[in-house]
């Protein structure tokens, strides 16, 4: 989490950084795109995937109206699946500002995603420390929206099988990293890969991708809000990671293994952004029209 002692420590309690960009960029909105070729991946299976990461609902910052913007983007992209990268709770408890949005009215607008294939999500680590996760999961459930812990699900596209497998938080209980305390179960959820199709690994945090076997053709993760501040000549101030900066955003390649990462939407510890400005990713997996052409 992002503390007023870390801006300190980086030098960075200047009128510049508190100044209009730093509070504007949250309000932003981009769509990064990754083109993404694991050899696990057919190359004649196309599939375009949302990746929604780190919503952090709370007023005035990401209201329920902002999420709703967000939605109408990730719509517009026509994908053929959304992937809900964990993290709806507020981050900002710390400072007891603004007012929380609940998990319901936040599951409402997200279930106005359209997608083919569906809408699916994981629990975040925020997510579990506000009442064990059962906010989102039953506001979630209520709209109709599947939470995946530790589950693999068998989808097709265009008459072909593919794995989604979707985490549960490795943090557990909401804080720190903690060996044997988080909800995940990698070993039990690839068990239930029941063919040879590919696969595709949702989870929170992206530390878990050292451990995730050659058998998944791609990670997707959040957490980390790729730094969220992020100054030329300094980097990140903070990437909550055992890691480092090793997992901290982007289409990340280690042993013919790909793991992309969210750099989020929301803020935690304080409502700025600097240099990551929040962001929908959309993947695409497979041949592209010109190539299947």
């Amino acid at each position: 989490m992002i503390t007023r002692r870390h801006l300190l420590k980086a030098g960075l309690a200047t009128p510049f950084l508190f100044g209009g960009y730093a509070l504007a960029e949250p309000q932003r909105l981009v769509v990064t795109s990754y083109q993404v070729s694991p050899r696990q991946w057919p190359a004649d299976l196309r599939l375009r995937i949302a990746v929604i990461a780190d919503i952090h609902a709370i007023n005035p910052w990401m209201t329920t109206a902002h999420i709703a913007e967000i939605v109408r983007a990730t719509n517009m992209l026509q994908p053929d699946i959304v992937l809900l990268a964990g993290d709806y709770e507020a981050g900002m408890s710390r400072f007891k500002v603004g007012s929380w949005v609940s998990m319901f009215d936040c599951g409402k607008v997200l279930s106005q995603l359209q997608a083919p294939l569906g809408t699916y999500a994981v629990l975040g680590n925020h997510d579990i420390g506000n009442n064990d996760g059962n906010n989102v999961r039953q506001g979630f459930a209520a709209n109709g929206i599947p939470v995946m812990e530790n589950v693999a699900r068998r989808l097709v596209k265009d008459g072909r099988a593919f794995w989604l497998l979707g985490l549960g938080d490795q943090f557990g209980d909401g804080g720190r990293w903690d060996p044997g305390r988080g909800h995940d179960d990698l070993p039990g959820t690839l068990k239930q890969i029941g063919d040879d199709a590919p696969a595709i690994l949702l989870a929170h945090e992206p530390d878990i991708f050292v451990d995730v076997p050659d058998r998944i053709a791609l990670t997707i993760s959040g957490h980390t809000h790729g730094g969220q501040i992020l100054l030329p000549g300094y980097g990140p101030l903070v990437v909550p990671s055992r890691y480092g900066t090793r997992f901290r955003y982007g289409h990340i390649i280690e042993n013919n293994r790909h793991l992309v990462v969210s750099g989020g939407l929301g803020t935690t510890g304080i409502p700025m952004r600097f240099g990551v400005p929040p962001e929908i990713v959309l993947i695409t997996l497979g041949a592209t029209p010109a190539a299947s052409a």
